[in-house]
């Protein structure tokens, strides 16, 4: 099968490494093609076109004009299915009704339904059985859940000890973590808070990640707080930390949080969508969203019981699964598509 995804973003995050991750493990089997704006360019210091697998054969478009470059790309390729990540790669997609009949236009629901990026294509992935309900009834009889998954991702040797050296912590700190954007719907603000009233003597929050919300939060000055920026190996962190946070005020699914319980970690998090859908396998205590002092308090009993990892059960997160469902689900949609365009 002739297969192009599609994501014209400027930063990895979730999403990216889900649409990276998906097209290199189609392309054992497939002819796979990833449409990305130049910003993702190894070279450029946001980039991470290095993830992606050497079969996967990559196109270039240009930031303002991307969403046009990637239709004209999509119409000279004429591939088999076109799926798309994120906004503008959907609308993109969303944009190409010349092609209905022949290529089957299939999008992730990495956040939530938005009829803007969504209504024009012909079938939908949602990664979280709750995004089912946003969906037209007519759409959804052409939309799927399929999780999410998690990588084996294996820590560089001795992280733990380095990452808590190079940042000057100590080796017997008790260290929260938290990884992703820095933005305001990952509710890094109440979190701040709740560190603060939880007052926990000689801990540590670590903040990994970038976003528009950095500096604001860096001027608060919260004793006990680093911000470590972005990290091409998360897993270092994972290994460096002793509880995993999530305070986010949305959370579609938290591919975040499959990492921390890939690495064993503990987990608090907030109740987003998210979070209560993988509360069974993966996340031990959940909290009301912004919601600073039951946060404290979750902080608080973690920080007195000292709960250790463990391995989790993560078999319904295999990538093999879910990939073979994604590609059962293309075979399925693409013979409505060339059926209703015969």
């Amino acid at each position: 099968m002739r297969i192009v995804h599609v994501i014209l973003t400027n930063r990895f995050a979730g999403s990216e490494r889900y649409a990276i991750e998906l097209a290199n493990a189609q392309s054992a089997s497939h002819d796979v093609t990833l449409i990305l704006r130049r910003t993702a360019h190894r070279d450029r210091p946001t980039g991470y076109s290095h993830k992606v697998d050497p079969r996967v054969k990559i196109l270039w478009v240009g930031r303002w004009l991307g969403r046009w470059q990637a239709r004209r790309w999509i119409r000279r390729l004429r591939p088999d299915v076109a799926h798309a990540h994120l906004s503008d790669g959907c609308k993109a997609l969303g944009g190409l009704q010349d092609l209905r009949g022949t290529v089957l236009r299939v999008a992730t629901l990495h956040m939530r339904y938005k009829p803007q990026q969504h209504q024009n294509l012909d079938a939908l992935v949602a990664i979280a059985p709750w995004q089912l309900q946003e969906v037209p009834s007519q759409l959804r009889a052409h939309t799927v859940h399929i999780n999410n998954w998690t990588l084996p991702y294996a820590p560089s040797p001795g992280a733990r000890a380095l990452m808590r050296a190079r940042h000057g912590i100590a080796e017997d700190a008790w260290v929260l973590g938290s990884v992703g954007r820095v933005e305001h719907t990952k509710g890094l603000d109440v979190l701040l808070d709740a560190f603060e009233m939880a007052a926990l003597p000689g801990a540590c929050l670590v903040i990994v990640g970038q976003g528009a919300e950095v500096e604001a939060l860096k001027q608060r000055k919260v004793p006990g707080v680093l911000f470590v920026g972005f990290a091409e190996k998360p897993q270092d962190w994972f290994a460096a930390f002793d509880v995993f946070v999530s305070s986010a005020r949305e959370e579609s699914f938290g591919l975040v949080m499959l990492e921390a319980a890939a690495a064993g970690l503990p987990i608090i998090a907030t109740a987003t969508e998210g979070a209560r859908h993988l509360a069974d396998d993966v996340v031990e205590t959940i909290v009301p969203v912004e919601d600073p002092a039951a946060l404290a308090k979750a902080l608080r009993d973690a920080f007195e019981e000292r709960p250790l990892r463990r391995q989790k059960d993560l078999r319904k997160y295999a990538v093999e699964t879910s990939v073979a469902e994604i590609f059962s689900f293309y075979q399925r949609e693409r013979s409505v598509v060339v059926k209703a365009g015969a």
